[in-house]
């Protein structure tokens, strides 16, 4: 069955940052003719339209993090929103700081992981992993490009389906709704633009690699981890919208979600 036969399919990304969005996702999106449109959520409480009127939602990265309410007030509503699409059985992608907001929406939590992960990591994928639509191509394991300081604290529900020694890199919760922790999504101008920040703030990421260092480790790096970004998105597009097969099961969460830890 071609993709391309599974669409017209209408896309909400959800930005938090200018240089943190749909990246080469949004090239997969338009391989199959699909309509993605781009909402800076840190710039406007109003989306181009009514989330729940999308055939999928994908929340993206940003240098926040997902417990500081009191600085970014936006967060609460998103974990709101994306809790309130998964009670519908939106199909959901939640990238880095988005994939802890939804773990955050399914009754987890997001905590500061025990060291970041900046750079390139060896990336095991789980046994169910391996059967998942989206990871299991990826068995037994790949080496996967991560830049965060927070993991996700995942719901007991929830199926993690790749990992590092650090903390879970992907999970499904449900049957629609995937997290990733590393950035399958970034471009190279993407990429370039948070090296150079990075290069300029070092002294908040000491225990992060040297800048230059990163960049020349990564850059040689890209044509391939963009080809495996495109190819995770069009999983993505095709397990949530196959002609003919059933509707997603709704998942509901537990009523009462576990706040951030601070």
């Amino acid at each position: 069955m071609l993709l391309g036969k599974l669409l017209p399919m209408r896309v909400l990304a959800i930005c938090h940052q200018r240089d943190a969005g749909p990246g080469i996702f949004a090239d997969a999106i338009a391989a199959v003719g699909g309509e993605l449109e781009q909402w800076f959520r840190a710039e406007t409480d109003v989306p181009p339209a009514d989330p729940a009127s999308y055939d999928a939602v994908i929340s993206f990265g940003g240098s926040m993090h997902a417990d500081q309410e009191d600085e970014h007030g936006w967060l609460a509503a998103e974990k709101a929103l994306l809790r309130q699409l998964l009670e519908r059985g939106m199909p959901l992608l939640g990238v880095c700081l988005g994939a802890q907001l939804l773990s955050e929406a399914a009754g987890g939590d997001a905590h500061p992981a025990r060291e970041p992960e900046i750079g390139w990591f060896e990336v095991e994928v789980t046994e169910e992993g391996a059967e998942d639509p989206l990871i299991g191509p990826l068995a037994p394991r790949f080496e996967a490009f991560d830049w965060h300081h927070y993991e996700c604290g995942l719901p007991a529900h929830a199926t993690v389906l790749a990992r590092t020694p650090v903390c879970a890199q992907a999970f499904r919760v449900g049957e629609a709704a995937w997290g990733i922790q590393f950035h399958a999504e970034v471009s190279v101008a993407d990429l370039e633009a948070w090296i150079d920040e990075y290069r300029d703030d070092a002294d908040r990421d000491r225990a992060g690699p040297d800048p230059e260092t990163l960049r020349g480790t990564t850059m040689p790096r890209m044509n391939a981890w963009n080809d495996l970004g495109r190819a995770l998105c069009g999983r993505f597009l095709a397990a949530v919208a196959r002609p003919g097969a059933a509707a997603p099961a709704t998942f509901r969460p537990p009523s009462t979600p576990s706040s951030s830890s601070p």
